[in-house]
């Protein structure tokens, strides 16, 4: 693979005291709650593990895998490879989201969602990209709002790799 450079967005001091903010957040808009984390898989496994140490509350998680990117371009074509493993019925139940792009993932996982009848359904992503977006969706818990760049680090990929970065980067040249 050719030679990368990646150039520093959002540091990782940042990203961490965001992370707490939403952390705090999430718990005090649902005091004595138990709140189910759903993370989707592979970009938020970093973010929703640190959600979840940042939320003072009970947390519970669970994960799904969608898919619609191929190399650095959103296909428009969502794909379910992996379901949940529990029910999210009656429950507080939060979206976790690396980024949210055009927004058509998100819709379409909402829509899954919603018909499964948990207590509430929110999203908490830790990017959105709103000069992308196609479809509006809501998004209850948002980290940081970024230019149209294509982005890597903290979960985030480029054909599986750089995503061990603890800060969000712009892969320079693309």
């Amino acid at each position: 693979m050719p030679e990368l450079q990646v150039t520093t967005l959002i540091p990782a001091a940042e990203i961490a005291s965001k992370i707490r903010e939403l952390g705090a957040r999430i718990a005090a808009d649902h005091p004595g709650k138990p709140i189910h984390l759903l993370g989707v898989l592979k970009g938020s496994f970093i973010f929703m593990a640190d959600l979840a140490r940042a939320i003072p509350a009970e947390v519970s998680c669970d994960f799904m895998r969608v898919t619609s990117y191929k190399g650095t371009h959103s296909t428009g074509d969502v794909r379910f490879e992996m379901d949940l493993t529990e029910t999210i019925a009656g429950r507080i139940a939060v979206l976790v989201e690396d980024i949210i792009d055009t927004g058509a993932t998100m819709d379409s996982l909402l829509r899954v969602l919603r018909a499964r009848n948990p207590e509430k359904l929110l999203v908490c992503a830790l990017l959105q990209k709103p000069s992308r977006t196609k479809v509006t969706v809501p998004i209850d818990y948002l980290g940081f709002t970024i230019p149209d760049r294509f982005v890597v680090g903290y979960g985030l990929d480029y054909d599986g790799r750089f995503r061990n970065l603890p800060y969000v980067g712009v892969v320079e040249g693309m």
